[in-house]
C-alpha cells in the first residue's frame, strides 16, 4: 500500500452519511446558486472568528484578487508578499493588476522576514498579503504598526491556517480582510473548490459582493461596476457548514500527528540531519503540512518511493524564479533563504485520518533512509 501526503478517501468514509446528506439538503432546497446554504455558512464562519462579515467566493485564488480589489488595490499598486508560497498567491496579485514585490523569509518557520518590508516600501505601495504558511501566523505586530503608518492595507492570505491562532487571535482577524482556500486538502477542506473573504469592512464586504456577482449589486442585469462570476457553490457551502462543526477536532487530530513525528523523528533531528518544523512563539499550529528539511532532500524523496511512499515538496521553486514571472527582475539570489530552503524542504504526510500504522511506516522508513546515505 502506497502512503501519500494526502487522501480525502479515509474521512470520506468516516463522514460519509453526512456528506452525502449535505448534498441531498442542497438538491432538495430548490435553491443551487446563492441560497440558504452559502449565507448559513458566511455567517458561521464569521461567527467561529468571532464576528465580522464573510463573503463565499469560489475559490481562494479569487479570494486574495477579489479582496485585494475590494479594498481598492488595482493596475499601477504594489503588494508586498513572499515567493516561498503557492503561485496562485501571486497570481491573484497580478491578477488585480498590482504588481507583486517580495521579501525573504525566516530560517526557522519559513514565514515572511518581516523585519525586510519596510525597505521595500515606495509610494506605489497599496497592501501587504502575509501568507500563513503551513498551519501557523506570521509575526502580525510589527505589519499593522507598518500599515498603519504608511496607510496601507493587510490581507492575510489564511488559505493554509484555518483556525490558527497567534497570541490568542485567529488567523483572518489581524488585518483589513483576509482570503481563505477550501481546496480539498486543506485543513477545512470541500470537495472540490470553494474559497471566502473575512473583513470587518462593511464597505469591503459591499464590495466583495458585488464584485463577486458580476459588478451587480440590488437589481439583476444592473452592473454597478464591473466584476465577476466568482460564487461559492451552495453544495459546496453546505458540505462546509458540515464540517466547520468538526474543524477543531480535524485540528486537535492534526496536532496528535505532529506529536507523533516530533516524538519519532527526534534522534533524526539530533543526529541525522533533519530539521523539524518549529512554532513560532505565540502561534498556535494547525499543521496544514508537516514541513522537514535536510540537505540531501532529493535523494530521501526517491529513496523512500521504494518503501512506496511518496511525499511533497511545498515548494520546489519559489514564485520570483518561474518563468511566468521572470519580467518582475529577481534574479538567482535576490531571495537568499527561500532559494536555498526551497532544495531542502519536504512535507510529510499529514491529514486528520492518517493512521497510526502509515505514520509509523513513515518513520520507520526515514530511518532507514538517512542512515543509508
Amino acid at each position: 500500500m502506497t502512503t501519500r501526503v494526502w487522501s480525502y478517501l479515509p474521512e470520506f468514509e468516516a463522514e460519509r452519511a453526512d456528506i452525502l446528506d449535505a448534498v441531498e439538503t442542497v438538491f432538495r432546497s430548490g435553491q443551487l446558486v446563492l441560497g440558504a446554504s452559502v449565507r448559513q455558512f458566511e455567517e458561521e464562519f464569521a461567527r467561529y472568528h468571532g464576528g465580522g462579515l464573510c463573503t463565499g467566493v469560489d475559490n481562494g485564488t479569487n479570494a486574495v484578487k477579489l479582496g485585494l480589489q475590494a479594498l481598492g488595490v488595482g493596475p499601477g499598486d504594489e503588494v508586498i508578499t513572499v515567493s516561498n508560497t503557492a503561485a496562485p498567491t501571486v497570481v491573484a496579485i497580478d491578477g488585480a493588476g498590482a504588481t507583486p514585490v517580495f521579501v525573504d523569509i525566516r530560517e526557522d518557520d519559513y514565514l515572511m522576514d518581516t523585519d525586510q518590508v519596510a525597505a521595500v516600501v515606495t509610494d506605489r505601495t497599496r497592501a501587504i498579503v502575509p501568507v500563513h504558511l503551513y498551519g501557523q501566523c506570521v509575526d502580525m505586530a510589527p505589519l499593522r504598526r507598518l500599515a498603519d503608518e504608511r496607510g496601507l492595507k493587510i490581507l492575510e492570505d489564511c488559505a493554509q491556517a484555518h483556525g490558527a491562532r497567534h497570541h490568542g487571535r485567529p488567523a483572518g482577524t489581524m488585518g483589513d480582510a483576509a482570503a481563505y482556500s477550501f481546496y480539498p486538502t486543506k485543513v477545512l477542506g470541500a470537495y472540490g473548490d470553494g474559497g471566502a473573504v473575512l473583513t470587518h469592512d462593511a464597505e469591503a464586504d459591499r464590495n466583495l459582493r458585488r464584485l463577486r456577482y458580476y459588478g451587480m449589486e440590488d437589481v439583476y442585469y444592473v452592473v454597478r461596476t464591473p466584476g465577476h462570476n466568482s460564487r461559492l457553490d451552495e453544495v459546496q457551502a453546505e458540505i462546509l457548514r458540515r464540517k466547520l462543526e468538526r474543524l477543531d477536532d480535524y485540528i486537535a487530530a492534526r496536532n496528535a500527528v505532529a506529536e507523533r513525528y516530533a516524538k519519532g523523528l527526534s534522534d533524526l533531528a539530533t543526529s541525522g540531519g533533519l530539521v523539524l518544523p518549529a512554532t513560532t512563539a505565540g502561534n498556535e499550529h494547525v499543521y496544514y503540512l508537516y514541513v522537514v528539511r535536510h540537505p540531501r532532500r532529493d535523494d530521501i524523496i526517491e529513496r523512500l518511493k521504494t518503501h512506496d511512499i511518496e511525499l511533497n515538496i511545498s515548494y520546489p521553486w519559489p514564485v520570483h524564479t518561474m518563468s511566468g514571472f521572470q519580467h518582475l527582475g529577481y534574479g538567482p539570489g535576490s531571495l537568499p533563504v527561500t532559494e536555498r530552503l526551497a532544495a531542502e524542504i519536504f512535507s510529510l504526510p499529514m491529514y486528520p485520518a492518517l493512521s497510526t500504522d502509515e505514520q509509523d511506516r513513515t518513520i520507520a522508513a526515514l530511518h532507514e533512509v538517512i542512515a543509508s546515505l
